[in-house]
């Protein structure tokens, strides 16, 4: 190493240890008390557990991994401070475009200049983002500090980059006399402009994740053949080798899980209001059909395999033999009528997000021009094709012109299109108004704001597509792999039974008798069906989508292993027994 690379990496420790303990002084307990009650502790911990290794009765092999969780558990108080500021800039920045949206339709209004800060302190569904403008609020109400000196004073502490930069520039702005609409109206390109650039950023680092899950992924499943067929050269034990393979594979894929988890963009589709919404009837049908449906497969498959019915082979009685794979795809195969119902609705949330900007551009233009209600609005504005949103807009008129409070029918619209974006600037219009906000300004601010976020939910949408793709290959790959190690061992196992070669020099060259292969077998099985839960979640994850959309794909993911796995054990046998 050059001393130019060496005094590199001392800068960047350096850097990277200040930055650490800067992190200590925003925690919002002291250093002191951060001191005795985690760090210590944690000290003490890594202390007993090096003790535990140098004399606890245990092997060795099972020593030496235990002082290791005691300095996870050292590490893990050292950084935690960091990784909780991590934690709060990631979530003020992904709620920093809506917060920033709604602080510029109050500002439009009649209302004071610290109502807005007081209003946005207040939705508690902004989280830290709204706890950092509730101490600004705070230093004004309490202190008497003027509004821009707690914008720039709270700029320095505030864990956001971003929003530390927006208080900054806030704060200077109020000061030299600017109104704070005119200051946000013109900030909105920037916001925008931020925010795209946040988003696109993440979805870069999750292609870069992709690559990375691939790549491990691969040399997990090499591992995993290498443990399943090396045995029988070796003789050691191939069913703890090939467990001991399987618990790396689970914890790699559920490490990718939690990155990904990380990665991703905070941007929900779905509205989940506390009352009952028109369609919970039959999403929530779905979900009881494909359960109870499930779990009925999974007590006749069960009651069989203990010799108490039919089981799994009368159901499928077309089938001379049931393969065991078959024994894990075909109880969970009623939950893909969950996924397709649930899928269905996130489609048609999307296709109504999509109109909404068209909609509330209207509506606030005509307003404007008429010098109307909404109501008298959306007499003739409803019946224009708005697609999948026209049915609530019409809805919407109804519940107004019935002289339903206002507010409970814009709940109500926002109830019946499920969508969260509708239902925050649905919200934001309807108090704006209220307050005497501009309505076409309004429109305008609202419809650019949301057209911006559906534009980045497509690159969102392509990104998930590719990783589908992605998961489908390695499924097929991966087990393809796994069960053509098992099926040549099997061969062998078989051939060395028929020939005896135990009783022959050749026995001491390959070791058949070490196998178990159909509890091999269940073990591999095993990894099938985790591989499909856990990368159905990661494809959600990465869409945005619901959870329970996730069936989908869990269901296709066993089929495709399971038909996979039988596929190749035929083939293999078939070609090597000719």
């Amino acid at each position: 190493m050059s001393v130019k690379q060496a005094g590199n990496s001392v800068a960047t420790a350096m850097a990277v240890t200040s930055e650490l303990l800067e992190s200590y002084d925003q925690l919002d307990i002291s250093k002191r008390q951060y001191l005795g009650y985690v760090l210590v502790p944690a000290v003490a911990l890594f202390g007993v557990t090096v003790l535990a290794g140098l004399f606890a009765p245990l092997p060795l092999a099972a020593r030496v991994p235990i002082p290791m969780i005691g300095g996870l558990a050292v590490v893990s108080a050292v950084v935690y401070p960091k990784i909780y500021l991590s934690s709060r800039e990631n979530h003020i920045d992904n709620q920093l475009h809506l917060v920033m949206t709604h602080m510029t339709v109050l500002s439009t209004t009649n209302i004071d200049r610290m109502e807005v800060f007081r209003t946005l302190a207040a939705e508690e569904e902004y989280g830290v983002a709204a706890e950092e403008i509730g101490r600004i609020v705070h230093l004004v109400d309490t202190w008497n500090q003027s509004l821009d000196d707690a914008c720039r004073r709270r700029a320095k502490k505030v864990p956001s980059e971003a929003m530390g930069d927006f208080f900054d520039r806030l704060g200077y702005t109020l000061g030299a006399g600017q109104p704070l609409e005119d200051f946000l109206v013109s900030e909105q390109d920037v916001m925008l402009s931020q925010y795209e650039t946040l988003y696109e950023s993440s979805l870069s680092n999750l292609e870069v994740m992709k690559d990375l899950y691939m790549s491990m992924i691969l040399s997990v499943t090499f591992a995993l053949v290498f443990a399943i067929v090396l045995p029988i050269l070796t003789g050691n034990d191939p069913t703890a080798m090939v467990a001991a393979v399987i618990v790396l594979f689970v914890f790699v894929q559920l490490g990718f899980f939690v990155a990904i988890r990380a990665i991703s963009p905070h941007d929900p589709i779905w509205y989940h209001p506390e009352e009952r919404s028109p369609g919970d009837l039959k999403l929530w049908g779905s979900l009881v059909l494909g359960g109870v449906a499930s779990l009925l497969l999974i007590g006749i498959t069960a009651a069989g395999m203990f010799g108490y019915g039919p089981g799994l082979p009368g159901l499928l009685f077309f089938l001379d033999t049931v393969r065991l794979p078959l024994y894990l795809a075909v109880p969970i195969t009623p939950l893909i009528v969950t996924g397709f119902v649930l899928r269905r609705e996130e489609q048609a949330i999307t296709a109504r997000d999509e109109e909404f900007p068209s909609f509330i551009r209207a509506l606030g233009a005509t307003e404007s021009a008429k010098q109307s209600t909404t109501t008298d609005v959306l007499t003739t504005l409803r019946d224009k094709d708005f697609g999948t949103l026209s049915p609530a807009i019409t809805r919407l008129y109804r519940r107004l012109n019935m002289r339903i409070s206002t507010e409970g029918a814009w709940r109500a619209f926002s109830r019946d299109t499920r969508s969260y974006l509708i239902q925050k600037f649905s919200e934001m219009y309807l108090v704006a108004r209220r307050m005497g906000g501009e309505p076409k300004q309004l429109g305008e601010l609202i419809s650019k704001n949301m057209s911006a976020v559906n534009n980045l939910r497509e690159q969102r949408r392509q990104a998930a597509v590719t990783f589908i793709g992605l998961i489908y290959g390695i499924t097929a790959a991966a087990t393809f792999a796994f069960f053509i190690g098992l099926e040549i061992v099997a061969i062998l196992a078989e051939l060395s039974a028929d020939f005896e070669l135990d009783q022959m020099d050749i026995g001491q060259i390959i070791y058949p008798g070490a196998y178990d292969i159909p509890l091999i077998e269940y073990l591999l099985l095993t990894v099938v069906i985790f591989n499909a839960a856990l990368s159905s979640q990661m494809i959600r994850t990465i869409d945005g989508g619901n959870p329970a959309n996730g069936y989908i794909h869990f269901v296709l993911l066993t089929w495709l292993g399971a038909l996979t796995a039988i596929a190749t054990r035929t083939l293999v046998n078939a070609l090597l027994t000719i």
